[in-house]
């Protein structure tokens, strides 16, 4: 699949997550504490193929500092995430900070889709763009089935990932 077909759909799969989220009722606390655990697991998956694949192979796109923002943007996402994992839907800032994580991510999606997308795509053709979204689909499917891939995310949390 095309890396920036395949990192669109993922948005697309986030927004429909949070939108469930929203949806829920406060008194859902189990359902509530899964689907932050869904939603933190694909955006940890998301961010490491972006970080580690994606990002790498657009520099060449003039991008260097868009990628930079998204680094920070990742950065910021991660360290949200991390705090959410040491509370549960039953502590007050619960709430706030999937509306947090939600807003974070809603900024980023729209950059990228607007700026670094359409910048990438004129550097990259069909078939590198399908090259690097076989080998995202590849690191995506080893980190889901690793288990947990939300679980590496405190240890993230200290700088962005170098660009």
């Amino acid at each position: 699949m095309d890396a920036i077909k395949l990192l669109t759909q993922q948005h697309r799969e986030v927004e429909d997550l949070f939108t469930e989220f929203e949806e829920m009722g406060e008194g859902e606390t189990a359902a509530r504490e899964q689907l932050c655990q869904k939603i933190s697991d694909a955006l940890a998956v998301h961010i490491t193929i972006e970080e580690q694949i994606f990002y790498p192979a657009t520099k060449g796109a003039r991008t260097e500092e868009l990628l930079r923002e998204a680094v920070e943007e990742h950065l910021a996402a991660k360290r949200v995430i991390a705090d959410l994992l040491q509370t549960g839907p039953s502590d007050a800032q619960f709430s706030a900070r999937m509306k947090v994580l939600q807003e974070q991510i809603e900024h980023h999606v729209k950059e990228e889709e607007k700026e670094l997308f359409p910048a990438a795509k004129k550097v990259l053709d069909r078939d590198q763009l399908e090259e690097l979204g076989d080998e995202m689909e590849r690191l995506a499917k080893e980190l889901s089935e690793a288990g947990e891939p939300r679980m590496a995310v405190p240890d993230e949390t200290d700088r962005p990932a170098p660009i």
